[in-house]
């Protein structure tokens, strides 16, 4: 019989849920919404690039205090999924309000339901497929490129945030080839 093992005082084991990290993630997702709304309601403005600059600056909060307080499962699932809820949810209101062409929004989209969904896939083969560091990077020139375009100073600009959403756009493809390629490698040494 295998015995449980024991998690230090202050630290969460992989199966936690209600830990500062998540709180943190699910804070973000919530309030992902919200900072879309002022973005359609003003526009370009100082109000909707800070509740943007502070949604993408608390997804490295949560990632510090997991590190701290142990990572778990559900932060597995749930960080992932509020970095795409909030640049996916930006790129498209960008679009919608005319600011970028669809088709780097439609690469960096389909790249992240393709990976989500390639993800799970191998995830329910018990593989875990873990982000590189160009991935990180990736969300990070994306986030760049919403800021761009939302901060009153680089708005009249627009060259400048299109140019940094290509490259976000080449960077998805880039790191879900990675992706792809790692899961199946990990595939095959699985066998």
């Amino acid at each position: 019989m295998t015995r449980p093992q024991s998690v230090p005082p202050g630290s969460f084991g992989p199966s936690a849920l209600a830990t500062p990290a998540n709180a943190v993630t699910i804070a973000r997702l919530l309030l992902t919404p919200f900072w879309l709304v002022v973005f359609v309601s003003n526009g370009p403005s100082w109000s909707a690039f800070g509740i943007g600059f502070l949604l993408a600056s608390t997804d490295g909060v949560d990632g510090y205090i997991a590190r701290r307080q142990g990572t778990t499962r559900s932060g597995a699932f749930l960080d992932p999924l509020a970095d795409k809820f909030l640049v996916v949810g930006g790129l498209v209101m960008l679009v919608a309000q005319g600011a970028f062409w669809w088709v780097p929004v439609a690469i960096i989209t389909a790249r992240e339901m393709i990976i989500s969904i390639y993800r799970s896939w191998v995830a329910r083969r018990g593989i875990s497929v873990p982000a590189r560091y160009w991935a990180k990077v990736k969300t990070v020139v994306q986030e760049f490129a919403i800021a761009f375009a939302l901060l009153p100073t680089t708005a009249g600009t627009p060259w400048l945030a299109k140019g940094v959403l290509w490259i976000g756009a080449g960077l998805a493809v880039f790191t879900g080839a990675q992706y792809l390629l790692d899961g199946r490698r990990l595939q095959l040494s699985d066998r």
